[in-house]
């Protein structure tokens, strides 16, 4: 039996490992678990730069050149996320070349502080787009109303996007509609589409935590009986929203002319309740065309006991509108449950972006000068 990575990467489903460090680009971790593990992508966050940055010596020698530079904090954290984001396409550049441009990816986000600010989520995008310079990059930009604008535009212009944060089918929706709109804009500019590559980054565990908290507090045998059902039937309808884009004509012409379409991916991927299987999230996410990002003990986790079952998505489509139903007849308010969550996500990142400013200018005053080495 082939073991479970190589199923799933059979089932066209893109293996990416959410997570860049100094230390796994130069130690050869990233090169092995691409290698042995299937990993195709790399995604990052403020909170994994938070927790790499602040984990070891391995930027101590970055930071010192800085400070003896007298490079403020906001620009250090900069130069030292996009050196890494940069080295990682590098590493990643094979992969990027072998599938035409499809994978070997490797995201950054803007500033999560910019979330609800459309023109400097741009600017920043724009920035970090010809500042890491790699064709393989891919500019995160959070779903939230303010960022929808500034994703059509950098579409627009030519940069390759994945869209963060989406909990809900309707701002899922929206997203694939930002989506065509950039496409659109650009090849009116007349660009090259296939060039132009974006995913859709829907995130799952976390709807399970908010969801689940609520059916404990109503208590009831039913109630209780749809304990860890809510994330999966949630990003399985948001799969049938993507399939009834890629079905549409209006999809079909900008196909035509090019464009690849904006592929699902799961995000939030390592399950937070102990009692839930550790896989779950990523072998019943299965289906053609899709991303899974995962933390590293997820991946190894799948490659370890993961039971892939070929397609676990669109077969599943009436049993996730069934849950839906369900939770609603219960009271649980499922547009209150994904404002909170993203709110809660812009939030999380804002403070560790916050987090990794205070702990580098830490690092900067701390340093010694060059001629104390």
């Amino acid at each position: 039996m082939p073991e479970p990575l190589r199923l799933l990467s059979d089932e066209g489903v893109a293996i990416w490992l959410d997570d860049l460090s100094r230390h796994r680009l130069t130690s050869g971790s990233l090169a092995e678990l691409v290698r042995d593990r299937h990993v195709v992508g790399v995604t990052t966050n403020p909170t994994i730069f938070r927790k790499a940055i602040a984990a070891g010596a391995d930027y101590a020698e970055q930071i010192r050149d800085l400070a003896a530079l007298g490079i403020g904090v906001e620009e250090a954290v900069r130069l030292i996320t996009t050196h890494d984001v940069r080295a990682a396409c590098d590493q990643l550049r094979d992969v990027f070349d072998a599938t035409g441009g499809r994978d070997g990816r490797v995201s950054i986000e803007v500033d999560p502080r910019l979330a609800n600010d459309t023109e400097r989520t741009l600017a920043e995008a724009q920035l970090l787009w010809w500042l890491i310079d790699r064709p393989n990059l891919f500019v995160k930009i959070p779903a939230t109303p303010e960022g929808l604008p500034a994703i059509s535009r950098c579409l627009a212009g030519g940069i390759s996007v994945n869209v963060t944060l989406i909990f809900s089918l309707e701002r899922y929706e929206a997203v694939l509609e930002a989506y065509l709109t950039g496409l659109e804009a650009a090849a009116d500019a007349g660009r090259d589409l296939s060039r132009i590559e974006s995913v859709a980054s829907f995130f799952v565990s976390r709807v399970d935590t908010e969801i689940d908290k609520r059916l404990d507090k109503i208590g009831t045998a039913a109630a209780q009986a749809l304990r860890g059902k809510a994330a999966l039937a949630n990003a399985r309808l948001a799969h049938r929203c993507y399939e009834q884009v890629v079905g549409s004509q209006r999809w079909r012409a900008l196909e035509a002319a090019g464009a690849r379409p904006q592929r699902p991916l799961w995000a939030s991927t390592g399950v937070k309740n102990p009692a839930y299987d550790d896989t779950r999230y990523v072998v019943d996410l299965v289906a053609p065309g899709v991303v899974n990002t995962m933390p590293e003990a997820t991946l190894h986790a799948v490659a370890d006991h993961g039971a892939v079952r070929g397609d676990s998505i669109r077969d599943f489509y009436a049993d996730a509108l069934r849950v839906f139903d369900e939770w609603t007849r219960l009271g649980v308010d499922y547009e209150d449950v994904v404002a909170t969550l993203e709110h809660d996500g812009v939030r999380t990142f804002a403070d560790s972006w916050r987090e990794l400013l205070e702990s580098v200018g830490d690092a900067l005053a701390a340093a010694p000068n060059r001629g104390d080495r």
